[in-house]
């Protein structure tokens, strides 16, 4: 399982995919060093069957920090599972305050926040003909939305994603020993900052105060292991909850001006917005897919799995399947609308799709109405090496 050839998966899995799918049963895949679960139908399956494929290890780390790393965040709250890698009552008490702050009424209640920030940004370069837009609109949008819904003081949101960012990079990305250290120093100190906050939030009518009482309720102060909780989900929602948004931002502009037709077809006709946003969401599911553990023996598509055995649960080949979707590898927004699998199913469905979805609506409205002569800047764009957040690492426009 060398870095090399996971990284060279990680850039394109989708070879790897195809293949899975049209093999008979599950395909081993020494990279991810698990089964892979190809098919949409499949995916579905698992996704429906949480008490036979646990949740536990959704997210196992690439890279195991160095002890000194892991002495940085020695007695620093936020030690504590979280939504994401959780299954029965715990899943569901770390999730109800995250429905409640990401309900419908919240979400509609920060779309002016949401058209302001977008409006300044895209005003921000609209004079200069030029923008990579990444750095200039795609990571900084959401991060600010985050950080609204959270509480947090906007003078504090850049520097919080960034610690944020870097908790990613302590387990995904192979570092030197003493840029392990800086980053887990970066990570102490956001949850710090996050542990501060949530004790002045439990009032507070935001995402930060609905995980506070949500996971310490009553009176009194909450239990270090309460606040452990607190802190760790928390952070989650904070990363999940921008890194999400931002490569579909990035998948949605490139593949909408890649295919010239696509962009000018949106133009004529604003009102496929929505179906541009699922067929991004198809054609390169944001988080390609996750981990789960097999809790008992059992077959899936004619594979007998072990309890204990590690299938990865791809989204981004469920949404390729040729069997479900025709043409499923041409980005069309004009096609026939079927149901994706890119924001999850069942009880681990995404609790911010709609927040994602509303970001990416209004940043269309605007791109369409203030800049129609919108290109890309050259056909070389490199996608990062993560299975997480799949999107360009740089994409360069100009108008």
């Amino acid at each position: 399982m060398g870095r090399v050839d996971r990284e060279a998966l990680y850039r394109d899995p989708y070879p790897v995919y195809a293949r899975a799918r049209a093999a008979p049963g599950l395909t081993f895949v020494e990279e991810l060093d698990a089964w892979l679960v190809a098919r949409h139908a499949d995916v579905r399956e698992v996704l429906a069957r949480p008490d036979d494929f646990s949740s536990k290890g959704a997210l196992r780390p690439d890279v195991i920090p160095a002890p000194a790393a892991f002495a940085e965040l020695a007695g620093v709250p936020g030690n504590a599972p979280v939504v994401l890698s959780t299954d029965g009552e715990a899943h569901v008490r770390y999730r109800r305050p995250l429905t409640r702050g990401l309900s419908p009424a919240k979400v509609t209640a920060a779309l002016p926040f949401i058209q302001a920030t977008a409006g300044e940004l895209v005003a921000s370069f609209a004079k200069d003909g030029r923008v990579e837009w990444m750095a200039g609109y795609a990571r900084p949008l959401p991060a600010a939305v985050i950080g609204h819904l959270l509480g947090l003081d906007p003078a504090d949101v850049p520097g919080a994603i960034q610690a944020g960012n870097r908790a990613e990079d302590l387990l995904f990305t192979p570092m030197p020993e003493d840029r392990q250290v800086a980053a887990a120093r970066e990570v102490a100190a956001l949850r710090r900052m996050l542990a501060a906050h949530a004790a002045r939030s439990r009032a507070q009518d935001n995402l930060t105060g609905e995980l506070s009482r949500g996971l310490a309720p009553g009176p009194g102060e909450p239990a270090p292991e309460q606040r452990d909780e607190i802190v760790a989900n928390t952070q989650n929602v904070m990363l999940a909850g921008h890194l999400t948004t931002t490569a579909l931002l990035g998948t949605l502009v490139h593949r909408l001006l890649r295919d010239r037709r696509q962009w000018e077809l949106l133009c004529e006709r604003p009102d496929l917005a929505g179906a541009a946003i699922e067929e991004a969401a198809r054609f390169e599911a944001p988080v390609q897919g996750f981990r789960r553990t097999v809790t008992r023996p059992l077959e899936l598509a004619g594979t007998a799995l072990d309890e204990g055995d590690t299938v990865f649960v791809s989204y981004g080949s469920a949404g390729r399947d040729e069997t479900v979707f025709e043409r499923p590898d041409e980005f069309d927004i004009a096609r026939e609308p079927v149901r994706h699998l890119s924001f999850g199913h069942g009880v681990h469905g995404c609790p911010g799709a709609l927040l994602a979805r509303e970001q990416l609506r209004i940043t269309l409205e605007l791109l369409v109405r203030d800049l129609p002569c919108l290109r890309l800047a050259g056909e070389d764009v490199v996608m990062a090496a993560t299975l997480i957040h799949r999107a360009p690492e740089e994409l360069f426009l100009l108008w």
